[in-house]
Order: C-alpha cells, then structure tokens, then sequence
C-alpha cells in the first residue's frame, strides 16, 4: 500500500527510529527469512557486519543490542521495556542468543554484541545505514545473505527489493482515490475534491481500513504519546549512557503544575516545551515511545497536540469528542505532509541531518496545528514549508552519539517553531512566494551537500568539540 498514517506513525523503543527500530526491525526479518526458508536450525553461526552511521554511532543508539533482539525474533512495537532489559541481561550474561526464538523455531548460538563486525568508515552504495546479515552452517557455508538498509522513520529497504517496491507503489497509486508525491498534487486533490488535507489522507486510508479502525488505531497513537510523557514526568535522576545529563521533566512539571493551576494561555509554551522533553527524555531513556517520524524527533508532534489539545479558542474540551477530533484531524494532515518529506527527500539524519528530523517534525506538527485551527489547504501547506524553511541546514550532531544533546532541547525548539509557523500561515491567506514542494527538494539538496562529518557519525559539530565526560 502507499504510506500510510501508521507507517509514519508507530510504536516502538527509543533511542533511534533509523539506528534501533530499523535495524531490530532488518533482524527481525532475516531470522523470519531463516524460519520460512526452515534455516533456523541448520544455522551454526552468524555474520552481521554494520556499516555506515549505523557502526559509527551504534553504541550510543542501541544499535547491536536491537539487532540481537531482532534476531530473536522480537519486533519494535511489540516488544515491551521490561522485556527489553531482561533479554539484554541475559544475553550479556549467558553469551547465548536464542536465534528466531519469538518464532517459534528456537536455535540456541553462542553469539553477543563483541561478535558482530562494525565498519563506520565504509558506505554501502544504497545509504550511510546498511546492515548485511550471513546464516552459516556448521560447515561454514552460506544459508542466507541479505543486506538491508534503515532508510529513517523505522522504515527498511531489503537490497535488491528497490525494483518490486517501486512498482508495487504505482500498482497502489492506482487503487487509492487521491494519490500524491508531491503537494501541488495534493493541492490540486483538495481543489478538485473540495476537502481538506486531512479529508485527503482519511479517504486514502480509507482503501484499506475502516473509518472506525483508523479512528481507533489514531486515538491509541495519541495515548502512547500521552503515556510516553506520563512516564518521563516519573523518572528523576540521569539518563544513561554516560554524559551525566540530568532529567528535568520531573522538576519542570512540578513547577508548572504549581505556577499554572488553571491552563492560563501565556504559560503555553512552557508546557509545549515540557511535553517536548518529556518525551525526549523517555526516549533516550530507550523506553516506549511513538516514532513521528522518527524517534530523535518523537517529542515535536506530542508538544504542539499537547497545545492544540489544551489552548485552541471554542473547544469544548470536557466532553471528549471535540479532543479526539482534534487528535484524528491533526495526525491525518501532519501524516500527509509526512508522505511528502518520505517521497520527495528523506527523514533519516544519516542521509540529510536533522534538518530531516526535527525539521520535517516541525513541518509536519506546524500543518497538523494549522489544520485543527481552521486552515484552508492553502494555508496547511504554507504553515508545513514555514516551518521546514527555517530548519534548513539543521545537522545532525549527537555528544557521545546519544540522542541526548542537543537532541532533546531541539525537540522543544522544534515544536515552538511548529506553533509560531502555524499561526504565520492563518494569518496570511495562503499565497506565499516559496513553495512547500521547493523546500521539500531544497532539503533533499542541501543533505547532499552536507559534509558526513554533520550526519548522525558523532565526527563534527558539538559531537567533537564539546568534551563528554
């Protein structure tokens, strides 16, 4: 099917959507591979050779510990915290992975982190994240040899799959009622069709779910976010991984909660960047958190609906319905937009910086806003390139590569942003001199451009010139 709300919208764990969920997601897959090819069992030892930003900021994200979850079968949005540490512990302990474990065909290999082979300086010519994984038999020879490539947002491509994938995409275009890669496209559908961006995505989900499905499966979207911050706004102490940083969510929220008892409007951007953190702060916790669109920028989208959920004029939020409409509405237009920045350039750090993430975040959060504020399609889409404008060039540059600093505080930038973008865009009447579709591919342009050393490799900007201990 084409990108679908869920696909730029899933649950998983933190600290990476392209450096944890994608490469548990690629394991996760081999292993089925081993299964359904009845592999498994044959198999004596493994190969994993990692590449790219994957191998060069892989211990700070989680990488090799997610693929060794992976390979046993576990799946990102469904593998629990909890279970997260237990496995891992054992692991560590034992020396023993329990290959294809979660699917049913149990193999049992001394195999841990140490074992796999991290390559950082070399680039598969597909993108900077590849990942090969090798079956091999007691004999030495090969079972299975796939590569794949975690393409940012969760999302993975197989090597070799590229030519099915695009033509199942055109084979989709034809079934869905409103197909678009670009925003004049979706433009010219809300034109036509008189309905909103939100309309437009809605019918394309349409095709494949159930008004109530989607409904539902958005509503649980938004509760995972709300449960995120929930249990940031828990934790005190540090966050792991060594650079000391200490949790502020806790302090933050008991300060507002006392200064602002009543939901006064000109506290709204304290909580917006409260929320923000929180849930930022839960995901470089490793904890359960909602890719969107990615998990280093996971706190933009929860921040700015925190605001549309709290401060919008006329809502009568008491009775329910009003919120969860705004909730549906929101996710839907910033999904679409989502479905641009995924078909025009890229939501990976390691392709583009993190002007990919927070940016394309921010853009998406900024038409989400303008959207459940009455906007005209117009205006979604001025809000969406407002946003995206000024979040060129933003790299991509984690201390330690943690997805701490500056990760975190970014998100709360990010999603300031989002809100000020919006309410430019309703201001205005939807005529502006720079497009969104050009932005789009500006992005795209200046990624390129950027040096490697600004791309999620921890090799430049505040990565090596702020000191880590």
């Amino acid at each position: 099917m084409a990108i679908s709300v869920f696909d730029l919208f899933s649950i998983g764990i933190g600290p990476s959507s392209s450096h944890t969920v994608g490469p548990m997601r690629a394991a996760q897959r081999f292993a089925a591979g081993l299964v359904e090819g009845q592999l498994a069992e044959a198999t004596a030892d493994l190969q994993v050779d990692v590449y790219g930003s994957l191998a060069a900021t892989g211990k700070g994200h989680g990488t090799f510990t997610a693929v060794l979850l992976g390979l046993e079968g576990f799946e990102p949005d469904r593998i629990l915290p909890e279970q997260v540490e237990e496995r891992l512990e054992d692991i560590a302990a034992s020396g023993t992975l329990r290959l294809a474990a979660e699917l049913g065909a149990r193999k049992d290999l001394s195999y841990s982190v140490e074992d796999m082979v991290q390559r950082p300086l070399t680039i598969l010519p597909r993108h900077t994240n590849g990942i090969r994984f090798q079956a091999l038999d007691a004999s030495g020879g090969v079972l299975l040899d796939e590569t794949y490539y975690s393409v940012g947002g969760g999302f993975i491509v197989r090597d070799g799959d590229e030519e099915a994938a695009a033509a199942e995409l055109d084979e989709v275009n034809e079934e869905i009622p409103y197909p678009f890669t670009t925003a004049a496209r979706l433009l010219e559908h809300c034109h036509a069709s008189e309905m909103g961006i939100a309309d437009v995505m809605l019918a394309n989900e349409l095709t494949y779910r159930s008004r109530e499905e989607i409904r539902a499966g958005l509503l649980h979207i938004w509760e995972v976010m709300e449960q995120c911050k929930d249990s940031a706004i828990a934790r005190e102490g540090l966050l792991p991984g060594g650079l000391k940083v200490r949790r502020r969510a806790p302090d933050w929220h008991e300060r507002l909660s006392k200064e602002d008892k009543d939901r006064d409007p000109r506290y709204w951007q304290e909580w917006v960047n409260l929320v923000a953190l929180a849930v930022n702060e839960e995901n470089a916790t490793g904890g359960r958190v909602v890719t969107a669109p990615t998990n280093g920028a996971a706190g933009i989208i929860p921040a700015v609906m925190f605001y549309a959920t709290h401060y919008l004029p006329g809502i009568d939020y008491a009775t329910g319905e009003d919120k969860e409409e705004i909730i549906v509405r929101f996710l839907l237009a910033a999904a679409a937009v989502g479905v641009l920045y995924k078909e025009q350039a890229s939501i990976s750090g390691a392709e583009v910086g993190c002007q990919g993430e927070v940016g394309s975040a921010s853009s998406m959060a900024a038409a989400g806003l303008a959207e459940v504020l009455g906007g005209s399609p117009a205006q979604v889409e001025n809000a969406a390139e407002i946003a995206m404008e000024h979040n060129l060039g933003l790299t991509c540059d984690p201390i330690g590569g943690l997805v701490q600093i500056p990760c975190i505080e970014r998100n709360a930038i990010g999603a300031s942003k989002a809100v000020n973008a919006a309410k430019m865009a309703l201001m205005g009447d939807g005529e502006h001199r720079v497009s969104l579709d050009e932005v789009i591919v500006t992005m795209r342009e200046t990624g390129k451009d950027m040096s490697d050393k600004y791309k999620e490799t921890a090799m430049g900007g505040l990565a090596v010139n702020v000191v880590e201990c």
